[in-house]
């Protein structure tokens, strides 16, 4: 990564070209070389101009956002950062990530200086995190079938492992290179998983609830974007709405139930790893296994702390196939992972532990 980041600006809209040139040039470090009004500008000018990041709409004339990254991957993948307007292009946007853009932020529909502001510093953040990235491609599996493995875990009331000291929920922090990074994971995990899972993923609102629709197809276990007061039941997967922290909460009864809510206001991310992961080491004890996996900043490190204080177990994902190796850092730098594992065997190390 070299001192300046230099960014291609393509969007059909002056205007937005304009307001996003504004926004980036709030940075000393960051230069915009360049602006196109197509996917297919978009190609001649990454040729020329070599950028290391390019921020990216996805309906455009001619060739649209998604073309645009499919056909960049193959020529030479550079991190692209999609921005666009979550009510118009949900589909677009988890079909440009599936492409190989790496992040999403969604562009501003108003004048209102404090959401211009907010979307300001998030597209600054992932910009430099982006020209900071590696441009790590799995390969997407077909869903996995049952496994003698996970088939002879013995499960108790409630959806917990019989045995005390088992694992008895899986819970997973992700961000930058999340969604490419969860169909590699969640489809090799089989349909007869003991265990629930719960996932926090830094997605803008509008996209979580599509995304879990998504994963669902090409997994064998249930995944569904969690709802406030759900069962937590073994070979489902609840994956926190954008916009509110997921928990795990005991009913009258004794039985686990997700919850959501808005608060805590103040944390960076909401949903935050951190809320999660803790709520499961207060609820489960040490029958936690939470996993950290590729995405920027420092999210899950103290929900980790939370979770090793009980007695749980952390695995984090390994600088070599992270899109970003922040999340996973502060974890292993803190001292708080009990092993790092490369993405494509991460589903055996989490059945192993079962």
């Amino acid at each position: 990564m070299t001192d300046i980041i230099r960014v291609l600006i393509v969007d059909d809209s002056a205007y937005v070209r304009k307001v996003i040139r504004q926004m980036l040039s709030r940075s000393p470090f960051i230069e915009v070389v360049g602006a196109a009004r197509d996917g297919r500008e978009a190609l001649e000018l990454v040729e020329q101009l070599k950028p290391d990041v390019v921020t990216c709409d996805l309906i455009m004339p001619d060739l649209d956002g998604v073309g645009f990254v499919r056909e960049q991957m193959r020529r030479r993948p550079v991190p692209i950062i999609i921005v666009s307007v979550a009510s118009e292009s949900g589909e677009l946007v988890l079909a440009a990530l599936d492409a190989g853009a790496i992040d999403v932020v969604q562009k501003p529909t108003a004048l209102a200086t404090d959401r211009l502001l907010e979307v300001s510093e998030e597209l600054l953040a992932k910009v430099k995190a982006a020209a900071g990235s590696r441009m790590y491609r799995p390969t997407p599996v077909a869903a996995s079938r049952p496994t003698p493995v996970a088939a002879s875990v013995p499960v108790g009331p409630g959806g917990g492992p019989s045995k005390p000291g088992q694992v008895a929920v899986v819970v997973i922090g992700i961000s930058t290179g999340g969604p490419q990074a969860l169909k590699v994971l969640i489809p090799r995990l089989p349909a007869d998983l003991p265990v629930p899972v719960a996932i926090v993923l830094h997605m803008p609102v509008g996209y979580t609830e599509l995304y879990a629709r998504k994963l669902n197809e090409d997994s064998a276990l249930t995944v569904v974007e969690a709802r406030d007061g759900q069962p937590v039941l073994p070979g489902t997967v609840y994956l926190a709405p954008a916009g509110r922290h997921l928990s795990f909460h005991r009913n009258g009864g004794g039985a686990v139930v997700t919850r959501l809510d808005v608060r805590p206001l103040d944390l960076p991310h909401r949903p935050s790893v951190d809320v999660l992961f803790q709520s499961a080491a207060d609820v489960y004890g040490s029958r936690v296994l939470g996993v950290v996996m590729t995405g920027m900043g420092s999210d899950g490190k103290e929900g980790s702390a939370w979770i090793k204080a009980k007695g749980g177990t952390i695995l984090t994902e390994s600088e070599q196939t992270c899109v970003v190796y922040g999340m996973p850092r502060s974890v292993v730098e803190a001292g708080l992972s009990d092993s790092e594992v490369q993405l494509e065997q991460m589903a055996e190390a989490v059945i192993e532990r079962l």
